[in-house]
């Protein structure tokens, strides 16, 4: 009964159970295994709890003793006797009766008083099967006589009094009617549960210090919320979290469905001007702003950020959790594996690689006749198509279900996908910086029959397949995108997909929890969902859309979601509106763009930066002018943001070596270019308290006019929306396409892919194709080398000179410092 029990408790069509049992069966493990919100009954020790208390918003009354209740009346004064009326219930009516003013006596049949307090009693509640050698004689005339046996609707019983107010009949059948009302009370409060709720959220305390301490400290010095605290208070049901661990859970898409009815609240973009080694802190901007409205203005906020990459991690750049005190918590959980998604995304990867050569080598040393028989086996004597065989079928125009049917021309179209090898473009991934994986030559063992091709490595966050999570609205939107990747030509120049090889629903498969956004905390106890982590290079370089309209949802109507981009506004914000806004449907409020006076004093001839060496002069000591030539290339940003519509609002990151004048001069010039505010931060050693300003301009900036536009139409062909980023986006004069990146124009454009935003694959370090250009520089005509498809994700990405897709070790990794304590198993030295 209890394991039957437990299933109904997890199945989420159940709203409620009632128990009709033997009465020797209602025992506190059998009650008590029933959850809360799901018992009818109001039989476990929780609910009785509450009664007792009197919690009545909190608690059910048991059907029974409600059915008692409502056949006694003006019970003020009375003497009550239960007998036999033990456990729940009889706990549950004294606690009623003793409510209504009634004085209660309770006694088991075999109590030696037994036969006395009859006499004096008003009223009397047999609560089980009155034993045959209790006497009725001693009761006295006119007393009202109840019984709530669990036996009443199978037996009648005389208990010889002629005259009394006898109902023992009618509470059967009343507790049925009261049982009926628990039900529909119960409903109302599931139904009620499921509406958008007012968040209750704790925020942590924040108590900065001075140094700052190192990011690790200063994580470990707060004590997070549990994470299922955490998703109550922001509105998430119990069936809509899986925990892992204490600190962080995936959140199911079910909660789309449930809020689709709840407005969405305001949506930020935080960007930043164009990446310097001097770093400029978005993600740390993004964390304070969030910590600023939740904490300390007590608007809902959500962040949302990508997961990072762990060959960062252990390679030279570090985390990504945000720094000082505007980080994400546990910070360690959040740059290590965190809920396993790069991996799943390595594993779906990896898989339709190896289809793909498995494929052509079983092409290769078959007949189309033995290939055929195996593709199509006789299993237990009958012979089928799979669900994605018949797929193949209907795309190659053969409407036939019966294998043996096929002709040899049918046969062989459709056992034959004849991939020519040459124009392999899946490769094989792995989240570590491996250079030596770059280029490879695989298929070098005897067994493969002399099929040797050349192949490389990318790092697992440049896999097409993150960039299909982080753009996707559903499962079944993930799976028609999974099955739309070309991963190379057929011998005829026609595209090949995993849906060809038949792999798609196993890469769903690999992918079902990575699909679910994880939910985290800031250092302040406000909500961030970690979802997905496409490179802003060859990809888009954005979090989630689904991560995105959940937390809209969960925010409500007034609140806030601050989502980032990678790199540059040049970059990062002109993929989130062009690729990310069509995707989601979903159109920002605000750009908030982010600059440091260092980094602009870089873009303003400031000498070249080396990772560990100390600082120049020009970045530690006041100079004036640097900061007002390098503002062109945030004025360039707030031109670009300006593009498409939206109010921006510039975050200028503080550092203690920033001049009070350096600051005034970047926030004026930032308001003379256009910003609709100017705000200088400093959460990085204060929290969220240090963003308010910032926050609040946010806020005010949310209100504006928003006549939000796309860059370029979809319509116009592959190579004018190249050169419409290139000019007004870069500043270039125009484009040139070598003559392979031209040919693959042509290819796509016959294949039908001519319509897809453009996903450009440039250096993040310059608006310009060489990274050296800081600035803004102009007159350069843009070199398209190559140009390449995701068709899953849905862009084409153009190659601005050459991209390397598998980041290198530096000489000294961040690994030397990273160890693990064998007794605390703490880890050390990640940052």
């Amino acid at each position: 009964i209890v394991s039957e029990i437990l299933r109904l408790n997890e199945d989420p069509n159940v709203q409620g159970l009632a128990l009709d049992l033997p009465e020797s069966l209602y025992s506190s493990k059998v009650l008590n295994a029933v959850k809360q919100e799901k018992d009818v009954d109001g039989l476990s020790s929780v609910n009785l709890g509450h009664l007792v208390r009197g919690d009545v918003y909190d608690c059910l009354v048991p059907p029974t003793v409600c059915a008692v209740m409502e056949l006694l009346e003006n019970l003020g004064g009375k003497t009550v006797l239960l007998v036999g009326a033990s456990g729940v219930v009889g706990a549950a009516l004294q606690s009623m009766l003793q409510r209504e003013g009634a004085a209660v006596i309770s006694c088991p049949w075999k109590a030696t008083q037994l036969q006395n307090v009859l006499r004096h009693a008003d009223v009397v509640v047999f609560g089980s099967m009155k034993p045959n050698d209790v006497p009725v004689s001693c009761i006295k005339p006119g007393t009202t006589i109840i019984s709530c046996s669990h036996d009443l609707l199978s037996e009648k019983h005389d208990y010889g009094q002629q005259n009394n107010s006898a109902a023992e009949n009618a509470v059967g059948c009343l507790a049925i009617a009261m049982r009926m009302q628990n039900m529909v009370k119960n409903m109302e409060r599931w139904i009620q549960s499921r509406q958008y709720r007012k968040w209750n959220l704790r925020c942590l305390k924040l108590q900065p210090l001075s140094p700052v301490p190192s990011d690790i400290e200063i994580s470990r010095a707060q004590s997070p919320k549990a994470v299922d605290v955490l998703a109550k208070e922001i509105g998430l049901l119990t069936d809509e979290i899986e925990i892992y661990g204490q600190t962080k859970a995936k959140v199911r898409l079910s909660l789309l469905e449930r809020l689709k009815d709840q407005p969405d609240g305001k949506y930020v973009l935080v960007a930043g001007i164009t990446p310097t080694p001097l770093g400029e802190g978005k993600s740390t901007v993004t964390v304070g702003l969030v910590q600023a409205l939740t904490a300390h203005l007590k608007i809902n906020s959500f962040a949302c950020l990508r997961q990072p990459s762990q060959g960062p991690t252990f390679g030279v750049k570090g985390g990504a959790a945000g720094g000082g005190y505007a980080q994400v918590i546990p910070m360690e959980e959040f740059n290590l594996h965190l809920t396993g998604d790069i991996h799943a995304i390595t594993a779906a990867n990896n898989l339709l690689a190896a289809a793909i050569d498995a494929r052509i080598l079983h092409e290769n040393t078959q007949s189309d006749k033995s290939l055929y028989n195996r593709l199509v086996p006789v299993v237990n004597g009958v012979r089928g198509f799979s669900p994605i065989q018949l797929a193949r079928l209907r795309k190659l125009g053969i409407n036939k279900t019966d294998p043996e049917t096929l002709t040899e021309e049918e046969i062989s179209k459709f056992a034959r996908l004849d991939i020519d090898p040459s124009t392999i473009t899946w490769q094989r991934v792995v989240d570590t910086n491996d250079r030596f994986l770059r280029k490879i030559t695989i298929g070098q063992a005897n067994t493969e029959k002399g099929f040797v091709r050349q192949a490389q490595f990318d790092i697992a966050v440049a896999s097409e397949i993150m960039a299909i999570l982080a753009l996707t609205t559903s499962p079944q939107d993930m799976k028609e995108r999974l099955g739309k990747m070309v991963v190379a030509n057929d011998k005829k120049g026609e595209p090949v997909t995993a849906e060809d090889l038949g792999v798609t629903g196993a890469l769903a498969v690999l992918m079902k929890d990575a699909i679910k956004p994880t939910l985290m905390q800031t250092l302040e106890g406000t909500p961030v969902f970690v979802h997905a982590g496409p490179f802003a290079n060859i990809a888009h370089g954005n979090s989630s859309v689904l991560a995105d309209k959940i937390a809209l949802k969960l925010v409500g109507e007034k609140g806030f979601v601050v989502t980032e981009a990678g790199f540059g506004a040049d970059i990062g914000m002109e993929k989130f509106f062009n690729i990310k806004c069509r995707a989601s449907g979903l159109f920002p409020s605000v750009v908030v763009l982010v600059a440091t006076v260092r980094a602009l004093k870089m873009h303003g001839g400031g000498p070249n930066v080396t990772a560990g060496a100390p600082l120049k002069k020009e970045y530690t000591e006041e100079n004036l002018q640097l900061v007002a030539d390098g503002c062109c290339n945030l004025q360039k940003q707030i031109q670009i943001t300006q593009l498409f519509g939206v109010p921006v609002v510039v975050a200028l990151n503080i550092f203690k070596t920033d001049s009070p004048a350096e600051v005034d001069l970047v926030c004026k010039i930032a308001k003379q270019s256009g910003a609709f505010d100017a705000v200088p931060c400093n959460h990085w050693s204060a929290g969220g308290r240090g963003a308010v300003k910032l926050a609040q301009a946010v806020e005010k900036a949310a209100n504006q006019k928003n006549s939000f536009k796309y860059l370029y139409s979809l319509e116009l062909p592959i190579v004018e929306k190249i050169r419409i980023i290139a000019q007004k986006v870069y500043g270039a004069q125009d484009i040139e396409l070598s003559p392979v990146a031209q040919s693959q124009v042509d290819r796509y454009t016959r294949q039908g892919f001519g319509n897809l935003p453009i996903c450009m694959a440039k250096t993040h370090l310059s608006l310009s194709h060489q990274p050296e250009r800081k600035g803004v520089p102009t007159g350069f005509i843009l070199p398209i080398s190559d140009v390449r498809a995701s068709i899953g994700a849905g862009f084409i990405y153009p190659l601005v000179g050459t991209m390397s897709t598998m980041p290198g070790l530096p000489t000294r990794p961040c690994f030397y410092d990273i160890d693990l304590d064998p007794i605390t198993e703490q880890v050390k030295g990640l940052f």
